[in-house]
């Protein structure tokens, strides 16, 4: 085993420092020269003495702790585990190498030992986005006895980890109870009473209920009054479409938007599947890169999550023709048809508007785009010079296109959603949820 790299310490340089002191004098008198070169050579031997008894990579057992799987978007915990393998105190510092596009906190970080002792030391990690990370080797620093020197050496510890959407925030609280604290409209907006149209059991009557819900005949027979209560439809196909072009390669607070839209569609997954429905996905750029025909279930919401983990905003202009053909041969019953995509550009929206609008009257589409708040911003902002004039010219014709797509498709009878990052996934599950209870599949 290698016996690692000397790396001295502030103490060291001090003392080096020092010894400049009577070489500055060595020009008065070479006595003081002697004194210097002594100083430097005394430091010197104390050091090597130091890291020849500073403690070796094998006097120290460390292991890292991580997830296989990470969420995007949030912290995630690291945890190094040391333990002394020698009967006396270990003092040093340890500094992980967490993947070069992670942001992390804390990766490195001192630590000392007692004699055949153990610690543990923790750090965040906040992949910004999905994807494939590793983890590289850790770096440890033993210092000596003296506190002069150090030995540096680094120990293997590669690591792949995968990075999936933020998978915590798929659970079923958070997604049925909290819909949109973080809205568009910023309202605070509880789990409604989905009505929708199959019956599912008789209760009382109360105050209030729809007289139309009334059960004359079971009233009659039981003696008090009766009304149906209903439940939302089931098994009803709800299909996702991520587009994967270059539009959603931009960021949006510091994310890009692909890494909203993927969040924000396995959210509505997973409330879909809940619900009963059945859930299909298709991403696609110049061509179709992923497609799972609808299916539920707790291994499907698995199996979407898997398949969308990966996925990567290209380049390329998206071909929406060929992505709803290529949906659309496979899919003959009605469905809610999501489409994450973004309006901003005209020319990219006028065929995305021919081919959603020629969805209606037999499947009901939803369009789901970002809000760009800065762009909007920019849109409003009274100029300080000709530079910002001309970008809030830009920002503000950008912003009328999308208000004409939108309202035309809402005009065919098209659902439109944009919102904000903080807000998009509950957004987008607002009008699921609004679509259930009105009955409108």
């Amino acid at each position: 085993m290698s016996l690692g790299r000397p790396v001295p310490s502030g103490l060291a340089v001090a003392l080096f420092a020092g010894a400049l002191v009577p070489a500055a004098l060595a020009v008065a008198s070479p006595a003081f020269g002697w004194l210097a070169l002594a100083v430097d050579v005394a430091v010197l031997l104390l050091c090597a003495v130091d890291f020849l008894r500073a403690p070796h990579a094998r006097d120290v057992d460390v292991r890292r702790e991580v997830e296989p799987i990470l969420s995007s978007g949030v912290d995630n915990t690291v945890r190094w585990e040391l333990r002394s393998r020698i009967d006396r105190p270990v003092r040093g510092e340890l500094r992980d190498e967490p993947p070069l596009d992670v942001e992390s906190h804390g990766h490195r970080q001192p630590f000392l030992l007692e004699a055949g002792a153990s610690t543990r030391l923790t750090y965040r990690v906040h992949p910004p986005s999905r994807g494939d990370a590793r983890f590289g080797g850790v770096n440890l620093r033993l210092m000596g006895p003296l506190g002069l020197c150090s030995r540096q050496v680094r120990l293997p510890a590669d690591q792949d980890v995968k990075v999936y959407p933020d998978l915590r925030a798929l659970s079923r609280e958070a997604l049925t109870l909290a819909r949109a604290s973080e809205a568009v409209s910023a309202r605070t907006l509880l789990r409604k009473s989905m009505e929708g149209r199959e019956f599912e059991s008789l209760r009382e009557y109360r105050p209030g209920d729809d007289y139309r819900h009334i059960d004359w005949k079971s009233s009659a027979r039981h003696g008090h009054t009766l009304v149906r209560t209903w439940h939302p439809e089931r098994n009803q196909p709800v299909l996702l479409l991520l587009d994967c072009g270059r539009h959603m390669a931009g960021r949006v607070q510091g994310r890009r938007k692909l890494d909203h839209a993927v969040d924000a569609a396995l959210r509505l997954a997973r409330v879909s599947l809940d619900a009963g429905d059945v859930v299909g996905v298709l991403a696609f750029a110049s061509d179709v890169r992923a497609f799972l025909p609808p299916r539920k279930g707790a291994e499907h919401l698995r199996l979407i999550t898997e398949s969308l983990y990966r996925a990567e905003a290209g380049l390329e202009e998206s071909d929406y023709g060929r992505a709803f053909d290529f949906a659309f041969a496979r899919q003959t019953r009605r469905a809610l048809v999501v489409l994450f995509t973004d309006l901003v550009d005209p020319d990219a929206s006028a065929e995305l508007l021919a081919r959603t609008l020629a969805l209606r009257p037999r499947h009901l589409p939803v369009v789901a785009s970002l809000l760009d708040e800065d762009l909007e911003a920019a849109a409003t902002d009274v100029p300080g010079d000709a530079t910002s004039a001309y970008a809030r010219q830009a920002a503000a014709r950008m912003e009328a296109e999308y208000r004409r797509t939108a309202t035309t498709l809402r005009d065919a009878g098209a659902l439109v959603v944009r919102a904000p990052a903080r807000g998009f996934g509950a957004a987008a599950l607002n009008v699921y949820l609004d679509v259930k209870a009105r009955g409108r599949l």
